[in-house]
């Protein structure tokens, strides 16, 4: 199985990992390493995908039942739901060796961690999510766990999402952002020549300017286009039927 490791300036206890689509069983369009339990794929293949995945992790990672909203999983939260996976877009934990994982195949995966290694997040973060504030409450959720850490301690880092060059949206994504008080409006929508109301979008540029808005300022990644490159990632957009990779993180416990 091929990963990738993010490259931030993450304190000692923090690991985490990017799978790509490399080293499962699943069969075409789902080729091979698909982690994603909805997205039509035989369920024997993907548990075999997941136990592969597990080789690389502390525990099981807590799967989340994505839709698109602003929820976010907590331990306290957890502790009270038997119902499995977690009905959520995004995890926060202060609990070493709780693996968070969100699945994406285009979407923005962003991780978070404090200074000193003690509270992570992970959010799934598509345009809906960006606009309607999954990284704010996720920020927020990190910071009520306490470690006597702000905003200004986090730092986040972007994995594998669509990049600029691929994702054309309407005037309606732009009116939502507009409603949502984006600031960064020029630089996160550009104008696509010859075609009336139709931009190219900047999902990596929306993330920072709605982390920045909480505090967020360390900010790192973004350089990963799931449409461009087949070969290591799905993408929805570019394949409609297709799997997920898992972006993942935890915190090894301190000696």
């Amino acid at each position: 199985m091929n990963v990738i490791r993010p490259t931030w300036p993450a304190p000692a206890p923090i690991h985490a990992l990017v799978t790509t689509r490399q080293g499962g069983i699943s069969s075409p369009p789902y080729d091979a390493l698909n982690l994603g339990n909805y997205a039509g794929d035989e369920s024997a293949r993907v548990i075999a995908n997941r136990q592969v995945l597990r080789k690389y992790l502390p525990a099981e990672p807590i799967w989340l039942r994505q839709t698109h909203s602003i929820q976010v999983s907590t331990p306290e939260s957890r502790s009270q739901s038997s119902s499995k996976p977690f009905a959520a877009d995004a995890a926060v934990t202060d609990i070493p060796n709780e693996v968070l994982a969100v699945l994406t195949a285009d979407c923005l995966p962003v991780l978070l961690s404090n200074a000193d290694g003690t509270a992570i997040g992970a959010a799934h973060a598509g345009w809906r999510g960006l606009c309607d504030g999954v990284l704010e409450n996720t920020v927020g959720e990190m910071l009520k766990l306490g470690h006597q850490s702000t905003a200004k301690d986090l730092i986040a880092w972007m994995g594998p999402a669509i990049g600029p060059e691929s994702f054309e949206v309407g005037q309606d994504v732009v009116g939502r952002f507009q409603e949502c008080g984006l600031h960064d409006m020029n630089h996160c929508f550009l104008p696509i020549p010859n075609k009336p109301g139709k931009y190219l979008a900047d999902i990596y540029q929306l993330a920072r300017d709605r982390l920045k808005t909480v505090g967020v300022n360390s900010i790192f990644g973004g350089s990963l286009c799931t449409v461009l490159d087949q070969e290591q990632f799905f993408s929805y957009r570019r394949d409609g039927v297709t799997g997920r990779f898992a972006s993942l993180i935890w915190i090894s416990p301190q000696p």
